[in-house]
C-alpha cells in the first residue's frame, strides 16, 4: 500500500513538472525568454517543485484517502508583453500545460488499450498507466476551470469580447494578487461539485483506456 501511494505521489509530481515546463516552452516559442533565462525550461523536478503544492498537499490527500487528488508546482514565470501574438499568445501559453497533460493521458491510454488487446502489457503496467491517465486528466480539467490564476482563466480572457475581457482582467488581477482567496474559490468548487467532478474524471479515464 505504501509503495502504491509513493507511486501516485511520484506520478503527480512528474505530471505537474511537465505541465509547468510546457508553459515555459510555449512562451519561449512565442518570443518570451523569461522561463528560459530563469532556468525553468527543464524537466528537473528540483527546479519546479513547490513544497506545499507538490509534496505536502498531495501527501495529505493521499494519506487521508481523499477521493480527490490535487497538486501544483511553482508557476513558470513569463511576460505576456513579450509574446509575439498579443491576442492569442497568453491563451496558447496557458493551454500548453493542460494540453501536455492530455497528450500524456492519451499516449498511455492508447498503449494500454492496444497493448492489452495484443497481450503486450502486464497488469502492473496497466495499473500504473491507469493512474497516469487519471492524474493527468485530472490536472488538465482542474487547470481549465476559469478561476484565476488557473490556466482556464487566461484562455477564457482571450475568448471574451474586448469590453468583457477588460472587466474580467480586473477580476483576474485581484485574485492573482490574493492567492488565498483564489485557492478558497477552488476549494469551494471542489466542495460543491467534488463528487460529480471525480466521477467525470473517472468517466474520461475509462473512455481513454477502454
Amino acid at each position: 500500500m505504501q509503495i502504491e501511494l509513493l507511486f501516485i505521489i511520484i506520478i503527480l509530481i512528474l505530471s505537474v513538472v511537465i505541465h509547468e515546463a510546457a508553459h515555459g516552452y510555449a512562451a519561449n516559442m512565442l518570443g518570451d525568454p523569461t522561463a528560459r533565462l530563469a532556468g525553468r525550461l527543464t524537466l528537473n523536478p528540483l527546479k519546479h517543485i513547490d513544497l506545499l503544492g507538490s509534496i505536502i498537499i498531495p501527501g495529505i490527500l493521499v494519506l487521508s484517502s481523499s477521493p480527490f487528488l490535487f497538486g501544483y508546482a511553482k508557476p513558470v514565470p513569463y511576460n505576456p508583453y513579450n509574446l509575439r501574438n498579443q491576442k492569442w499568445g497568453e491563451a496558447f501559453v496557458a493551454g500548453a500545460g493542460p494540453g501536455i497533460n492530455v497528450v500524456i493521458a492519451l499516449a498511455f491510454g492508447l498503449i494500454v488499450r492496444f497493448g492489452s488487446a495484443l497481450n503486450l502489457v502486464t497488469p502492473a503496467f496497466v495499473e500504473i498507466s491507469t493512474a497516469i491517465v487519471f492524474i493527468n486528466i485530472l490536472l488538465a480539467v482542474i487547470n481549465m476551470i476559469p478561476i484565476p490564476p488557473l490556466d482556464g482563466s487566461k484562455v477564457l480572457a482571450s475568448l471574451l469580447p474586448l469590453s468583457v475581457s477588460q472587466s474580467y482582467a480586473r477580476v483576474r488581477m485581484t485574485l492573482e494578487h490574493n492567492i488565498f482567496l483564489a485557492f478558497g474559490l477552488v476549494i469551494l468548487f471542489i466542495l460543491l461539485f467534488g463528487s460529480a467532478f471525480v466521477q467525470f474524471i473517472y468517466f474520461l479515464t475509462s473512455l481513454i483506456i477502454g
